[in-house]
């Protein structure tokens, strides 16, 4: 059985995250939609993160996608609830120019979300709707929601010393 998949966005990434939607369904997957329910260009996009990164901490669901329009706000309102992983994604331009510890470039488009799997256990994933066309959004998705966590001793570590000093709701 495939991951129970929790997706939300802002007006951002309305039409998308729809799409997303279905193709995720299409592949087996178990799709929870925290909203918007009605496209609304004036909403606020930590009304629907937040449910769903509730949801992601309380294992409600296994992994989470959200839009917005850099995904930035989103992923900083995410990383805010503790447990929650979230990596940010801007789309393929911008993931060529990684350069990775040992100094090589990007083997791919798609290296920075295999490493947000691999080296940090991201259990969400913020993708910027604004610069990511939907065939890419699609295949980035997939490829991060099928790279696992690589369990190595130090990545394992470094996780747990994230979700330390992970900041929950309401507190500082």
């Amino acid at each position: 059985m495939k991951a129970k998949v929790g997706l939300t966005t802002d007006h951002a990434g309305f039409e998308q995250i729809k799409q997303l939607q279905e193709y995720l369904a299409a592949m087996g997957y178990e799709c929870i939609y925290y909203g918007p329910h009605t496209l609304d260009m004036a909403d606020d996009y930590p009304d629907f993160i937040r449910p769903a990164a509730h949801a992601l901490a309380k294992g409600e669901v296994d992994m989470a996608v959200i839009m917005g329009g850099s995904g930035q706000g989103e992923a900083m309102v995410a990383n805010r609830i503790a447990g929650v992983r979230c990596a940010v994604y801007y789309g393929p331009a911008a993931a060529l120019s990684t350069i990775d510890a040992e100094g090589r470039m990007a083997a791919d488009q798609y290296e920075n979300l295999r490493l947000s799997r691999q080296h940090n256990n991201a259990n969400m994933l913020s993708v910027a709707a604004r610069f990511v066309s939907q065939p890419d959004i699609e295949k980035a998705v997939d490829v991060w929601l099928e790279t696992p966590f690589s369990d190595v001793e130090r990545h394992t570590r470094r996780v747990a010393k994230i979700d330390q000093t992970a900041v929950v709701q309401g507190t500082k």
